[in-house]
């Protein structure tokens, strides 16, 4: 279909190529016409040189015809030379009439040549004028189509490639897979898909592993403080100063590995803080472009944002977007609300769904790890995202609250102030 567009066009270009060559072509037939059409003037005025008044031209040229003495004798129009001076200055046709093998008169011819030309410049001004317009037109419509076709895919895998460097993996690549860039979509959101996936499979085992460390922790106190128990016993009913020492000292050690059981376990939750958030002072005006990027499936109506200076990483506050909106769509898949409240300290946007909320039992640690609500299930994820927001809002000096509001889920950002712009 786009091929017998372009070759329309490029038809209608020809065509018009055509036409200006025909022309240009056809131009100095027009003086060859004039000759014939003065010899038979002149033989027309020879024939009926008794009787001009009673003649009807033919040929429709401009001409005077004088006598002998120079008398007019007819003249087909007004602004035409009247004398032989004035026909020579002119440039025009002078021809002498003969009678009878005798000369009679004169016929002077208008020379049209500056009119023809004239005319001929016009026609030629017009088509040209004609033939770059509808190329003009043709470049636009191309233009308009490599934008369409090139530069828009093209920003938009710009856009999907820095996501997916940023860590955002939840946001899907959607593109007309006929276009230039259908090949190359299809394996950028294949991409996407698997790293998700590694991502997921990643986080998971992250948390197997907590999860038998938990346990192992677990498993291991128990007998310690078992042994504790015990040593605590003996070194009271024993007598020997010296088997109470090992008694103590055997209670020591099981300090000693309770102790180490506690800080293993600890420092494999602590691998999730080491995010690098780095604040800057940021107009509230980028925050629309964040809400933009986040809602990628406009379910959401944009408000207005005051003009004030926020502190936040812009791309770690994506990030929080980001993960807010996926939630909605995972869990509620409803239309979005979202509202802008001042305090004296926070900028704050209100975002809720219309899926109902949580049992109020689970508000209080939606935001820990790897907890998640009742409604996720058969659903993935790995609970950390709102726990990984809330560590991020802390570190900018602002919050994340979740809470049950009208219609479903809110989940309120309230982002610091730098200051009045």
């Amino acid at each position: 279909m786009k091929q017998r567009i372009w070759l329309l066009l490029m038809s209608i270009v020809l065509i018009t190529e055509v036409i200006t060559i025909y022309t240009l072509a056809k131009s100095p037939k027009e003086k060859e016409q004039d000759a014939v059409l003065i010899n038979t003037l002149v033989n027309q005025i020879q024939n009926h040189w008794d009787d001009l008044a009673g003649y009807h031209d033919q040929t429709h040229l401009a001409y005077v015809v004088l006598d002998q003495s120079g008398t007019v004798l007819f003249a087909s129009d007004d602004d035409i030379s009247t004398t032989v001076n004035e026909a020579i200055r002119h440039q025009d046709t002078i021809l002498d009439v003969a009678v009878n093998e005798s000369i009679v008169g004169k016929i002077i011819i208008a020379n049209q040549s500056s009119q023809l030309l004239e005319a001929w410049r016009q026609r030629i001004l017009v088509i040209t004028a004609v033939s770059l317009i509808i190329q003009i037109m043709m470049m636009i419509i191309y233009l308009g189509y490599l934008r369409y076709t090139i530069i828009q895919p093209f920003q938009r895998l710009k856009a999907f490639a820095q996501r997916i460097a940023d860590g955002n993996l939840d946001v899907p690549l959607t593109m007309d897979r006929h276009n230039v860039f259908g090949a190359f979509t299809e394996s950028f959101d294949i991409m996407r898909f698997e790293l998700k996936r590694s991502r997921q499979a990643e986080a998971q085992a992250n948390a197997s592993k907590k999860e038998l460390v938990a346990k192992l922790s677990h498993d291991i106190k128990t007998p310690v403080a078992s042994i504790k128990a015990t040593a605590e016993l003996g070194s009271a009913l024993c007598d020997d100063d010296k088997l109470k020492q090992q008694f103590t000292q055997i209670m020591q050690k099981s300090d000693q590995i309770n102790t180490l059981v506690t800080d293993l376990f600890t420092a494999t939750l602590q691998e999730l803080d080491q995010l690098s958030i780095t604040p800057i002072d940021m107009v509230s005006e980028r925050l629309i472009t964040m809400l933009e990027n986040a809602d990628y499936l406009n379910r959401a109506r944009l408000p207005m944002i005051p003009a004030v200076l926020l502190y936040a990483d812009p791309l770690r506050l994506q990030q929080v977007l980001d993960n807010i909106f996926a939630n909605s769509y995972k869990y509620a898949d409803t239309p979005i609300h979202i509202q802008v409240k001042e305090t004296k300290q926070y900028l704050i946007l209100e975002i809720e769904d219309e899926g109902g909320g949580v049992a109020n039992e689970e508000l209080a640690w939606l935001k820990e790890k790897f907890r998640r609500g009742a409604n996720s299930e058969h659903i993935e994820g790995a609970g950390l995202g709102l726990y990984v927001s809330d560590t991020i809002m802390k570190e900018m000096k602002g919050e994340l609250i979740v809470e049950n509001g009208i219609h479903g889920l809110k989940v309120s950002v309230k982002i610091a102030y730098s200051g009045k712009i």
